[in-house]
């Protein structure tokens, strides 16, 4: 008897466990372009870009905690943009506000052009002061998700890859966020216990970890004996009480590090979206990687870089430096801080920080970063020159 009908049979069962031969692969990404960038304070990124036909430059932020792109209010007048109010709003730390839109723009990087870009309207008045240099910008998902990025803090590139697909080096490692125009990422964060939450990705945040209190306070899991201490951080809508420590760990995938600065805020606006967020992961430890941002495949790839065991800083003065009409200015003095005993008062006009006369207020803020030193600054009162001198403390401690 023929048993050719168990052929078809077998082809059959056995093609249960056949997969096709033939799929679509995109093509090889390739390199656009690269271009330099610079570190400010807490490890925010800024970089320079042309806007339509203007010839000077304009400094952005990049950022990945930004769903879009925008211009700085100010910026937009100089420039004269036609804007048109839209019925959007936007959320920060400190507000939440409808917004303007200058519509149909482009925006020119070395070895980049990008066309039909939609920048909402935003006031950078606070950052600007803060960082002693105009903030023209922030660039987030409107250029991330156009192109593959990645962030080399070895080098002080930004590199700019077309979309396909991409061969990730050795020795790092893949993370998939959940990602729609914020990436957010699943964190380990160990205090008086362990908690795994997820946080946001957010390069454009000068801190390592930023804690919602209600998140803090529901999950028990920061140890409340410590001591926290008060201080301001500034975000959309200018400036949020905070209260300024350390938890014992954080986990970003196999990475560890231990002893993290850490900020508890009031989520008065439901930025994190409680109790869906714990907070954020910024990056002032973010910047201990060289990462690549694949928004098209939700990847995100962690390298260890040189700075992975750069020391975290742990200083506390409790004092608000701004630059204001080209002069340094004391805004804030928390009270019972560093600042308060060594007799700082608002008004007071930075002169020196040590022999330092640069009035440069990225300097002054480095020289600050020095728990248990003992530093002179000189200040303008409207009675003449006070010499003050602070005692930087350790939230270590």
């Amino acid at each position: 008897m023929s048993k050719s009908w168990l052929f078809p049979i077998l082809l059959l069962l056995l093609g249960k466990g056949l997969k096709a031969q033939e799929e679509f692969v995109p093509p090889p990404s390739r390199l656009i372009t690269k271009f330099s960038f610079r570190l400010l304070t807490g490890g925010i990124i800024t970089f320079k870009a042309h806007l339509n036909n203007y010839k000077d430059t304009l400094n952005f932020i990049l950022d990945t905690g930004s769903g879009g792109i925008s211009l700085d209010s100010m910026t937009t007048l100089r420039l004269n943009l036609k804007t048109e109010m839209s019925d959007r709003t936007i959320r920060g730390i400190a507000g939440i506000r409808q917004v303007r839109f200058a519509y149909n723009n482009s925006l020119e990087i070395p070895g980049l052009k990008m066309d039909s870009l939609n920048f909402h309207i935003n006031d950078y008045d606070v950052l600007t002061s803060s960082y002693g240099e105009k903030i023209d910008g922030i660039m987030g998902y409107a250029f991330l998700s156009r192109y593959i990025v990645k962030i080399d803090y070895d080098s002080s590139k930004i590199y700019v890859y077309s979309k396909g697909t991409f061969k990730y080096p050795r020795g790092g490692f893949l993370i998939k966020p959940i990602l729609v125009n914020l990436p957010i990422v699943n964190t380990t964060v160990r205090d008086a216990k362990e908690m795994l939450h997820r946080y946001y990705f957010d390069t454009g945040a000068g801190m390592c970890l930023l804690l919602s209190s209600d998140f803090v306070n529901d999950s028990l899991f920061v140890n409340t004996k410590k001591r926290w201490y008060a201080t301001q951080a500034e975000g959309l809508g200018g400036k949020a009480s905070m209260k300024q420590g350390v938890v014992k760990q954080v986990r970003i995938g196999p990475y560890k590090f231990k002893n993290v600065p850490t900020f508890i805020f009031e989520d008065e606006f439901n930025v994190t979206s409680y109790p869906y967020l714990g907070g954020l992961i910024g990056n002032d430890l973010l910047r201990r990687f060289n990462v690549i941002l694949n928004y098209d495949r939700r990847d995100i790839y962690l390298m260890p870089n040189s700075h992975f065991h750069d020391p975290f800083d742990y200083s506390y003065t409790g004092l608000g430096m701004y630059v204001i009409d080209g002069e340094i200015r004391i805004v804030d003095v928390m009270p019972e801080s560093p600042a308060m005993e060594a007799g700082f008062k608002p008004g007071d006009i930075v002169l020196a920080v040590e022999n330092n006369f640069t009035s440069n207020i990225q300097a002054y803020k480095a020289l600050l970063q020095t728990p248990g030193g003992k530093l002179k600054v000189l200040v303008l009162r409207e009675d003449g020159p006070v010499l003050l001198t602070l005692k930087v403390k350790s939230i270590m401690n």
